[in-house]
């Protein structure tokens, strides 16, 4: 399965404010073929879901994609219609949202919900949309799923409303499906056997994933490929298991350094200094020159993109060689 079924192509968003341009998403580059998971990780702000919302379309004014393509199937994504693209949505390209309020009516009934989104792109009885809803439920552990399809949203707890999101996404086993931190609120148990469902569609299935998270951990056991985000960049990409290992960039490095089973229990939490700079007043040249202990001179330009290997990608003119403590 080495068919591309996504690739962003020097994308840019960005958002006009009285205050300024606010470029929340900056020449972002990566691709992801059939069968693989893509972990896009940073901190809140990077642009991490800025860079999902903008592969779906739903950049709303102010905001606009100023540059780039988007290549599904052939075509630009920025090139269609509003029609063209509520196609996709859902049914070749689905999201799994942070919040699952973005994603269910609190008026109607999940039944109704699950099964207008199979009618909206399928042409089956309605036994089989309910079937299908039904068979989704399950598979993301919610017990007694012919029951709970006739409750309402706030008959939910909020996990569970995360899981009947996460069901809605699975219902046509799309081609992409973008994940936007979807595990947040769900405990270790479910948030487990949803990782291996998703790992399980995309192995079976070519369904390329690509999973927005600030979480390293997820990201390890879940990801074939990770691209870590900055103000807007991506600073450094790979494969998961030579990145996590060997981190280049000093922001990755210090993003790995700062999670809790890397540190000596008892002591100080290590974490990288100083706050991630505003997207109306970056500094000049390397973003994460300000909090960079390796930052000269030379960072006040912007750093290009280098392949310091095969499969790796890196901005920075310091790159930190030595493997991760």
């Amino acid at each position: 399965m080495s068919e591309i079924a996504l690739e962003v192509q020097d994308l840019s968003t960005h958002f006009d404010t009285r205050a300024g341009t606010v470029r929340a998403v900056d020449g972002v580059s990566f691709a992801v073929r059939r069968g693989q998971v893509l972990g896009l990780v940073g901190e809140s702000g990077s642009g991490k879901s800025v860079t999902g919302f903008s592969i779906l379309g739903l950049v709303d004014p102010p905001g606009r994609i100023a540059k780039g393509r988007i290549l599904f199937g052939g075509r630009d994504l920025t090139k269609l219609s509003e029609p063209e693209l509520r196609r996709l949505r859902g049914n070749r390209i689905a999201m799994i949202f942070q919040d699952p309020m973005m994603t269910l009516n609190p008026v109607l009934r999940i039944d109704t919900q699950m099964m207008e989104a199979v009618f909206a792109h399928a042409k089956v009885s309605r036994r089989e949309a309910f079937v299908r809803s039904r068979d989704a439920l399950g598979m993301v552990g919610i017990p007694s799923p012919e029951e709970r399809l006739r409750a309402y949203p706030h008959q939910f707890s909020g996990g569970m409303r995360q899981r009947v999101a996460i069901a809605i996404a699975l219902l046509h086993r799309p081609d992409v499906i973008l994940a936007d931190e979807p595990t947040t609120a769900l405990d270790v148990t479910i948030q487990a056997q949803i990782l291996a469902e998703v790992q399980k569609l995309s192995r079976e299935h070519g369904t390329a994933l690509v999973w927005i998270t600030h979480d390293l951990s997820v990201v390890a056991g879940l990801a074939d490929e990770i691209a870590v985000m900055y103000a807007g960049r991506i600073v450094e990409g790979g494969q998961v298991g030579a990145v996590l290992e060997q981190p280049m960039h000093p922001y990755t490095h210090g993003l790995i350094g700062s999670v809790p089973s890397r540190n000596k229990r008892g002591g100080r939490l290590r974490q990288i200094p100083g706050m991630t700079p505003s997207l109306l007043n970056l500094p000049k040249g390397c973003a994460f020159s300000t909090r960079c202990a390796r930052a000269d001179a030379a960072c006040e330009q912007d750093p290009p993109l280098m392949v310091p290997s095969e499969g790796r990608a890196l901005r920075c003119f310091h790159p930190q060689l030595e493997a991760a403590e």
